[in-house]
């Protein structure tokens, strides 16, 4: 995911879409938003932000468009509007992008299911269903996914906070295998290992905040290079940095030292 460049050359900004960030914005995860232009930025790529606000329609013709979490409530409106209103889906099928993280990833899905047993249809442009883990899911997460190109696996971090889980039906694949944390939590119709995020076409899922694309600079990367062809290396450093402090924080933890505040 996505797929490769299709050597189109372009006439315009790469254009990001932020989708109701007013409902599905509560865990900052327009910093997703912010960190592609800024990748693209250093790269002498021009590259726009737009906001869409509930409930005006979604365009149509952007080439990546990112939904972040939110509350219960929130999210389920959310979900009727984006359904009602076409935009996402019609995005979908002029070959656009779509990433949606947490309450994101489950509206894309087919349905949401709460202890109530009532059931909120999704926009079916991912093969998973979500309803109620046993017990909430908070800490920090890593998987481990498959490079695309056959080299060796990277581990993506991220801080997850999330009551519902997820199971993949079998046109969805799992982005990643789960090292630390719950990821998915549910137990997949094909999938043995614990699993998060789900991937569909050019549909990804997951429930990693943190946000997500600017403390993995190589996902971010690698939705972009579908849209703008080869990209050239940048300093990632600081990127790094952090990220190898995420993955040793819960071992400092265990040794009863790294305090977090």
């Amino acid at each position: 995911m996505p797929e490769h460049f299709d050597g189109a050359e372009r006439t315009g900004p790469v254009r990001i879409v932020v989708v109701y960030p007013g409902l599905m914005g509560t865990y900052g995860d327009g910093g997703n938003a912010v960190a592609l232009r800024a990748r693209c930025t250093r790269r002498g790529i021009d590259a726009s932000i737009v906001a869409v606000h509930a409930p005006d329609p979604v365009p149509r013709d952007a080439d990546l468009y990112l939904l972040g979490g939110s509350e219960n409530a929130s999210q389920a409106m959310a979900s009727t509007l984006l359904r009602t209103e076409g935009g996402l889906r019609a995005a979908v099928g002029n070959g656009a992008t779509i990433v949606g993280i947490c309450g994101g990833y489950q509206i894309l899905g087919e349905s949401v299911t709460d202890a109530d047993g009532v059931v909120v249809e999704g926009l079916g442009l991912l093969d998973v269903r979500s309803g109620p883990l046993a017990t909430r899911a908070v800490g920090d997460i890593a998987v481990r996914v498959a490079a695309p190109d056959g080299g060796a696996p990277h581990v993506l971090v991220g801080f997850e906070n999330h009551a519902f889980g997820t199971v993949l039906g079998p046109a969805a694949t799992a982005l990643g295998s789960v090292e630390r944390g719950v990821g998915n939590g549910l137990p997949s119709t094909h999938e043995r290992a614990r699993t998060e995020g789900a991937v569909q076409g050019r549909v990804l899922g997951t429930y990693l905040h943190g946000p997500l694309l600017a403390v993995n600079p190589a996902l971010a990367d690698h939705l972009l290079a579908p849209i703008v062809g080869p990209l050239a290396d940048l300093d990632d450093s600081i990127a790094d940095e952090v990220r190898e402090l995420r993955l040793a924080l819960p071992a400092a933890r265990r040794r009863g030292r790294g305090r977090v505040r």
